[in-house]
């Protein structure tokens, strides 16, 4: 009985001490990382919709759950943030909607898709940028369509059908602004 609580005690001392350094790792890191998130969503909404301000909006969040953000751009359009669910996780993206209701551009933020398959989507490669690009000029929420009107990248199905619906998605809710 006596090495069951001696056992005890010291495994959790070590799973405190344990916690504790990934707290304080945590919080030394905590601001790097939200820096370093926050230049790579202005990167994002600056390469779907180029503007000098990004003013939020409000919208139906109860209506359109996978938004996580709509943003207007000067007098350009909006900057949708939306995720959705990829092969292998969470796909986030920024989707620019101009004034005419037609894609201007999608820009992966954050995705933890297979390398060489679903990663191709988001990756900054001539196939990576060719499947996004021929989203530009779409529009009508619902109406992109893997294998109707929007070619998916070869092995990478369901990456393609989430990136597909986040952009129907951010139509949807761009049209429901007004």
């Amino acid at each position: 009985m006596n090495k069951i609580v001696k056992l005890t005690v010291v495994l959790f001392l070590v799973c405190a001490i344990v916690a504790g350094v990934l707290g304080g790792v945590n919080l030394i890191t905590k601001d790097k990382i939200a820096e370093q998130d926050r230049i790579k969503t202005a990167k994002a909404y600056s390469a779907v919709l180029e503007a000098s301000d990004y003013t939020d909006v409000d919208y139906d969040q109860a209506t359109f759950t996978t938004i996580d953000r709509i943003v207007k751009a000067d007098d350009k359009g909006y900057v949708v943030t939306t995720t959705f669910s990829g092969a292998q996780g969470s796909i986030t993206m920024a989707v620019g909607v101009d004034t005419d209701m037609k894609c201007t551009g999608i820009s992966i933020i954050s995705h933890t898709e297979t390398a060489g398959l679903g990663a191709t989507a988001a990756a900054d490669t001539d196939a990576g940028r060719a499947f996004r690009d021929q989203f530009v000029g779409m529009s009508g929420s619902g109406s992109l369509v893997v294998g109707k009107n929007v070619i998916a990248v070869s092995g990478a199905t369901v990456s393609t059908k989430g990136i597909t619906m986040g952009a129907n998605a951010a139509l949807a809710a761009v049209e429901a602004l007004g």
